[in-house]
């Protein structure tokens, strides 16, 4: 058998995965947390508003009475929009924006009466997805996870290059070779289940990047300036978006803007809404309510759905004097690419196609989990007492100029990637050699 480790780029890709890969454990370790959980939001949303649900719905007042109860008990909120209850018996939620700039979902129950109210940031949901946005921390936060996604790219392109068979059989890479025991056994798992997961691993890290900040503004300005536009960007990403999808706050301050009553009641809108079967959560927003994606509604009645499941999105608007259909817009109308973008996102979230997804979302963060743990007990085995234990270098970087190639098309691809590389470069030449005991820990000294 080869000696690999007089192959230079083996060597040298096994120093890339080494590096990339204990940078990354500790976020693989709390994203695929977060993220699992995050796959059941619907669930968890209905179990928080379990008291709200299957309620009589004997004296069933409309809902404009509904939303007067709401504004009675929060006198100085404006209001943004009514949640059409999925059964008879549930509570109507009216979201609202008080004075603070903060916002309430209040839970008036089909007799017209408050029956409970929470802020939509403190939901179960609403904290999974900030720890696994921005680990609770703000942009900041942000800009490390979208570090983190960029190299876990470069970990799991150089795992498969690690793994690839070369000649061997399938044992211990199709399926780990456990009873082995010791390292033996827990490399094959770390191999093997890196193999399975690489693929979804991708796509759940490429679908992830229109959230993100750097790479998000700047997809956001490419977009822009090719003309890939059709309607308003309805996903949270980049750093200055101001139409950032709930960003609440920036709803909150707009809307108390004076805008002329609609002569036709909420109840009318509601009626008619219903037979469109808008997919759960379905919303009503009042003419010059702040949109959830974008600028004001304008003077019309909307119907709009909060699902997950951004293909079945749609949005209908009725005249406030007539209750007449003005306008109409779907999935379909939107552009390719943000087609391409909206099915990815719905996927990322676990709501394309139900339970499956779900499910597929939950193994992957498994094998994720269980790829950062079998790894970080894989480098605790072999590492010395004295250094990080980071793989050798190779001797001969003439031979490594196809990895430099695909490094630098990752990073063209990847900013944060590329900045992160250019501060690794200034570090190594320019802080460790007058280092060197660090130098030497790190496994980059001479």
């Amino acid at each position: 058998m080869t000696d690999t480790n007089r192959i230079p780029l083996y060597r040298t890709i096994w120093r890339w995965h080494f590096y990339a890969g204990l940078f990354v454990i500790p976020f693989l370790l709390v994203l695929s947390v977060t993220g699992a959980a995050y796959l059941f939001k619907p669930e968890l949303d209905r179990w928080q508003e379990r008291a709200w649900r299957g309620l009589p719905a004997v004296g069933a007042v409309d809902a404009d009475a509904q939303v007067a109860a709401a504004l009675t008990d929060f006198p100085s909120a404006s209001f943004h929009y009514y949640r059409i209850p999925e059964a008879p018996g549930d509570a109507a939620i009216v979201h609202i924006a008080l004075s603070n700039g903060t916002m309430r979902d209040v839970a008036v129950s089909p007799q017209g009466r408050v029956i409970g109210w929470a802020v939509p940031d403190d939901r179960i949901s609403a904290w999974l997805a900030k720890i696994h946005g921005s680990l609770l921390i703000g942009r900041a936060g942000k800009l490390l996870v979208e570090l983190a996604a960029s190299w876990a790219i470069v970990m799991i392109l150089t795992g498969l290059y690690l793994w690839w068979p070369r000649g061997r059989g399938a044992a211990g890479v199709v399926w780990p070779r456990l009873s082995l025991g010791g390292r033996a056994a827990l490399r094959d798992l770390h191999a093997v289940t890196g193999f399975w997961v690489s693929g979804l691993a991708l796509v759940l890290l490429l679908t992830a990047l229109p959230w993100t900040d750097v790479w998000a503004s700047g997809f956001r300005a490419v977009r822009a300036e090719m003309g890939w536009v059709a309607g308003v960007q309805d996903w949270k990403g980049g750093a200055a978006d101001p139409h950032a999808a709930h960003d609440h706050r920036a709803m909150a301050m707009g809307g108390h803007a004076v805008h002329a009553a609609p002569t036709i009641p909420l109840a009318r809108i509601v009626e008619q809404a219903r037979a469109e079967h808008m997919p759960a959560p379905a919303i009503v927003q009042p003419p010059g309510a702040p949109n959830l994606f974008g600028p004001r509604n304008g003077n019309a009645w909307t119907l709009t759905t909060l699902t997950q499941n951004r293909p079945q999105v749609r949005k209908v608007s009725y005249d406030p004097a007539t209750g007449a259909e003005v306008s109409r817009s779907g999935f379909a109308d939107k552009h390719v690419i943000d087609r391409a973008v909206g099915y990815g996102i719905a996927w990322h979230e676990g709501q394309l196609f139900g339970r499956a997804n779900q499910l597929i979302g939950v193994a992957t963060a498994l094998a994720l989990f269980t790829l950062a743990i079998s790894g970080f007990l894989m480098w605790r085995r072999r590492r010395p007492g004295d250094s990080l234990g980071a793989p050798p270098a190779a001797r001969d970087p003439a031979r490594l100029r196809g990895v430099a190639a695909i490094v630098l098309l990752l990073a063209a691809l990847l900013p944060l990637l590329a900045a992160s590389l250019v501060l690794l470069w200034i570090a190594e030449r320019l802080i460790l050699p007058r280092l060197p005991r660090a130098a030497r820990w790190l496994g980059v000294g001479s």
